[in-house]
């Protein structure tokens, strides 16, 4: 996955070429968790609850949980919504402006020869163990639902598993492998994806994630491992149409102005 952003002279310099390493799928599910997280700490901070939040925006409750949740189904209209309603709106209209554009050709920006200082974001996964497995757990069962849907085949083999694991499994799991049941037959997914203690629980004896492929399931469990080592937005920013090395060729060798200060790191950590 590669992120570019451009900041134009508003600020007085640009910044170019924000990227990161392909981690699609896992990487957009743990942004998507920290804005749920984010989005619930502002409410509170707020001293809003659900009730009122719902009210004020016009949507359930389950919709607000949704959000809340860093549901990826969720409309990005009703993402907004919230994000307005919590004044923190600006941040989107930030990306959707044209601030984020390339300075025009010819113009001062453009011909600037001073250096554009990095940026960089760094984005964890909490280091405590559920954070971890529920990141795990979720993304594997994400990508599961995908390919039963893809391939109905899929549900038929999950269910049998399931119906095995009634037959000869532990006992104290066969509530959760009939519920498991239900699901499946129903294509009731929600019900697993969300990130209560119920969902949980389920993910936990989950016969879904067997239709997975061994190699499916190993790049998942590498890429959470990577995200707990931190995955970095950000490099060295050049001007359009300028490479590295011709930037690095006309940079003078010692400088006192702040391009020559070190880029400052923004860590990002899942909370709850």
């Amino acid at each position: 996955m590669v992120y570019e952003f451009t900041k134009n002279v508003l600020f007085g310099y640009y910044v170019d070429h924000m990227s990161t390493p392909d981690l699609s799928a896992v990487l957009e599910r743990q942004l998507l968790l920290q804005l749920g997280d984010r989005l619930k700490l502002l409410r509170k901070a707020q001293s809003l609850n659900t009730v009122d939040m719902a009210a004020r925006l016009g949507i359930t409750r389950n919709t607000l949980r949704a959000v809340e949740a860093g549901d990826p189904a969720t409309a990005i209209g009703t993402y907004l919504r919230v994000m307005s309603v919590l004044g923190v709106s600006g941040e989107f209209a930030l990306l959707a402006s044209d601030i984020l554009q390339a300075p025009p050709a010819g113009s001062a920006a453009a011909r600037s020869r001073r250096s554009a200082p990095v940026v960089q974001l760094r984005v964890t996964v909490d280091e405590s163990l559920h954070r971890m497995q529920d990141l795990q757990s979720l993304a594997l069962h994400e990508e599961a639902v995908r390919r039963v849907k893809a391939d109905p085949t899929l549900v038929h083999q999950a269910i049998a598993i399931a119906h095995r694991w009634l037959d000869t499994g532990d006992s104290r799991s066969a509530g959760l492998w009939r519920e498991w049941i239900g699901i499946l037959e129903a294509g009731a997914w929600r019900k697993a994806l969300g990130r209560g203690r119920r969902a949980q629980q389920l993910r936990q004896a989950s016969p879904l994630v067997t239709v997975l492929p061994q190699t499916v399931r190993k790049g998942i469990l590498a890429q959470v491992a990577r995200l707990k080592s931190g995955i970095d937005f950000g490099g060295e920013a050049n001007r359009p149409g300028e490479s590295p090395s011709s930037k690095a060729a006309s940079r003078p060798a010692t400088s006192s102005n702040t391009s020559s200060v070190p880029a400052p790191r923004l860590r990002t950590n899942t909370s709850s």
